[in-house]
């Protein structure tokens, strides 16, 4: 999609969130610049230009707005729950009660609100399906029940049974029937995005912003017979720092085990976009010709759509015959984005 002054002004206009993150709009008049969906009154459109950086608006000697500070990441994890996640990840078994939130100078009540927002939980929720998560990987590594939920911080053995029942839908005894699909939010430069992960490895990773996430993450769990919970999982420390890498321009192949759910011809759909080099683009029809059939462009299309393995099967390396970019689950902007940055580096090698 090329962007015009008409299309980003009435963007802006319409506050619409997808282009957060895609230019920015100076305002001539009183010299400050916010985001798309900044809730200022929106000037008239030939007193404001547009930028695609911060660093391009500040530049021009544009401030940044108080209101809608588009110098901070929108959804960005603040710095006091990335400590207290950091936390629960080397050590599940922790319990952070309101009071101590207060002795960090965190509101109780502020903190419940975003984990409601970002997990639909209670942050006291969030904990206890942590800890729910942490005790079922020990009964199946041989740990007796007893055990798991003492070790796991549950001070009575029928409140773990309870809890473990309703997450799992299984008594603790039967834990060979249930599985978890681990989940963690993880901040990228282009917005925060939501992983999952099994035993074999990582099988989502999705744009938070999407609207059809939670059906996403329950349907991905349920492919792989298990039940979504927030936890720890050795693949997420995998996935962060390759992400990472990727995004500093770094890493060109992704090493980090993978676990997608589908249909054998869906997975050999998938392979094929492993096969799409780093830096380059493929037509659907090309895809196509690459399982041998080009004639199964739109099958394949759907199967592309249906990668729910954003950026390490990387199915933004598709575009139309005509060129133009396609639909992309996470907004066309972002598949831009990817591809600008895959071409910037190897233009740089």
């Amino acid at each position: 999609m090329l962007l015009n002054h008409e299309i980003m002004y009435r963007a802006s206009v319409e506050k619409n969130p997808e282009f957060e993150g895609v230019f920015w709009m100076g305002v001539k008049t009183t010299g400050i610049f916010c985001r798309p969906t900044c809730t200022a009154r929106k000037p008239k459109s030939e007193n404001v230009e547009f930028f695609f950086s911060v660093a391009e608006a500040m530049e021009k000697g544009y401030r940044p707005c108080k209101i809608c500070r588009p110098l901070e990441n929108p959804g960005t994890m603040p710095e006091a729950i990335a400590v207290m996640m950091n936390e629960l990840t080397g050590n599940p078994d922790l319990k952070i009660t309101d009071e101590e939130l207060k002795k960090r100078n965190l509101e109780p009540a502020t903190v419940r609100r975003w984990f409601l927002k970002h997990y639909g939980m209670t942050f006291q929720q969030f904990q206890r399906s942590f800890r729910l998560n942490a005790a079922m990987k020990k009964l199946q590594q041989g740990n007796s029940v007893f055990d798991a939920a003492y070790d796991s911080g549950f001070e009575s053995l029928s409140g773990f049974q309870d809890g473990f029942k309703k997450v799992f839908g299984v008594a603790p005894s039967q834990r060979s029937q249930q599985k978890a699909m681990d989940v963690k939010r993880i901040e990228t430069p282009l917005g925060t995005m939501y992983a999952g992960a099994v035993e074999q490895g990582i099988c989502m990773l999705e744009f938070g912003d999407r609207s059809n996430l939670p059906e996403t993450c329950a349907r991905v769990a349920l492919l792989h017979d298990a039940r979504v919970v927030p936890g720890a999982n050795v693949h997420f420390d995998h996935l962060e720092t390759e992400l990472q890498s990727y995004f500093a321009g770094a890493l060109t192949s992704f090493t980090v085990p993978l676990a997608p759910a589908g249909t054998d011809f869906q997975k050999r759909v998938w392979q094929t976009l492993q096969q799409i080099p780093y830096g380059e683009r493929w037509t659907y029809r090309q895809q196509a010709a690459k399982l041998g059939n080009e004639r199964k462009v739109r099958a394949v299309a759907n199967a592309n759509g249906l990668n729910r393995i954003s950026i390490v099967i990387p199915c933004h390396r598709v575009i139309g015959s005509d060129g133009k970019l396609t639909g992309y689950g996470g907004g066309v902007w972002r598949k831009q984005k990817l591809l600008d940055l895959e071409r910037s580096v190897i233009g740089g090698l």
